[in-house]
C-alpha cells in the first residue's frame, strides 16, 4: 500500500492520519512484536468477568493485524498464550481456546484477502486437538500468501524456545564447533525471519514476560499504559512514530560528529 492509499483508508482529519503523515515508510520496522496485556484489568475496571476482557481483546487483534498489513510491516508477532498461562483457572483457559478458534475461523477470509500468511510459534502440540486442527487449517490455507507474516505465539515461552532449539541442534547432529549465533538462530521458532525491531507492551508493565528472549536482544521497546482491549491502530502508529525517532546503535556509540548532541 502506498502512503496515499493508506491516508485514503484512514478517516480524513483523524489523529491516525496525522500520525501516518509523520511515518517514514522507508524506515518501517521489519518485525513488530506485541505483548498483549491488560485484558483482566480492563474487565475488572468494568466489573466484568476476566473472560470478557479476552473477548474484547479480539477486536484489538483484528485492528492491529489489518493496520500492520496495510502499513507494510513484514512480520507481526502477537503473544497470545504463554506456557505459564496453564496455571490460570480451567474455565478461563477453555474460553481463551474457544475465542482463539473463533478468531481463526472468522478471520480466515480477511487474512486471505490481505495476503497475510498465518503461522503459530510455540508448542502447539500441547493444545487441544480441535484447536490444533483449526490452526493447521489456517496455516495451510494461507501458506502461499506473500504479504505480511502473522505469527501468533501459543503455549510459548522464550526459555522453552531456546531449549527446543538446542534439542533440534543435537538431533540434527550439528557439531559443537559449528554452532554460532547464526546457526543457532536457524533452529528457533522464528527461523528465517528478522528479529523484532520494535517490541510493544500494553498495560504499562515494565517486563518482557519470557517473550522472544533470544530475538529481542536489540529490539526497541515501547510501553503504553493502554490496556490491550483498548489498543487500536492509532496506538500502533504512535509506537512506530516513537520508534523512528530513536537512534539504534546495536551496542555501538554515536558517530563522532554526533557525540556532543
Amino acid at each position: 500500500m502506498t502512503v496515499k492509499e493508506l491516508l485514503a483508508w484512514l478517516p480524513p482529519g483523524s489523529p491516525e492520519q496525522v500520525l501516518a503523515r509523520q511515518i517514514d515508510f522507508d524506515r518501517l520496522p521489519a518485525h513488530v512484536a506485541i505483548i498483549m496485556d491488560g485484558n483482566g484489568r480492563w474487565a475488572a475496571q468494568r466489573r466484568l468477568p476476566r473472560v470478557e476482557g479476552h473477548r474484547a481483546g479480539i477486536e484489538s487483534v483484528r485492528s492491529v493485524v489489518e493496520a500492520s498489513a496495510r502499513l507494510g510491516i513484514g512480520v507481526l508477532t502477537l503473544y497470545a498464550f504463554s506456557v505459564e498461562n496453564w496455571k490460570r483457572p480451567r474455565t478461563e483457559i477453555n474460553t481463551l481456546m474457544m475465542l482463539l478458534k473463533r478468531y481463526v475461523r472468522l478471520e480466515l477470509d480477511t487474512l486471505l484477502k490481505n495476503d497475510i500468511r498465518f503461522h503459530v510459534i510455540g508448542r502447539p502440540d500441547d493444545l487441544r486437538p480441535d484447536v490444533q486442527q483449526e490452526l493447521r487449517a489456517a496455516m495451510t490455507r494461507t501458506e502461499a500468501n506473500q504479504g505480511m507474516r502473522f505469527n501468533i505465539a501459543l503455549n510459548y515461552g522464550g526459555r522453552a524456545e531456546i531449549v527446543d532449539a538446542a534439542r533440534r541442534l543435537i538431533e540434527a547432529g550439528v557439531a559443537p564447533a559449528d554452532i554460532d549465533e547464526r546457526r543457532f538462530g536457524e533452529f528457533l521458532y522464528t527461523a528465517g525471519q528478522p528479529d523484532p525491531d520494535l517490541l510493544i507492551r500494553t498495560s504499562g508493565e515494565m517486563r518482557i514476560s519470557n517473550f522472544l528472549l533470544w530475538q529481542i536482544a536489540y529490539s526497541e521497546i515501547w510501553v503504553t499504559d493502554t490496556l490491550w482491549p483498548d489498543f487500536r491502530r492509532r496506538d500502533l502508529l504512535e509506537a512506530i512514530v516513537a520508534y523512528q525517532k530513536r537512534e539504534r546503535r546495536y551496542g555501538g556509540i554515536k558517530p563522532a560528529h554526533l557525540a556532543t548532541l
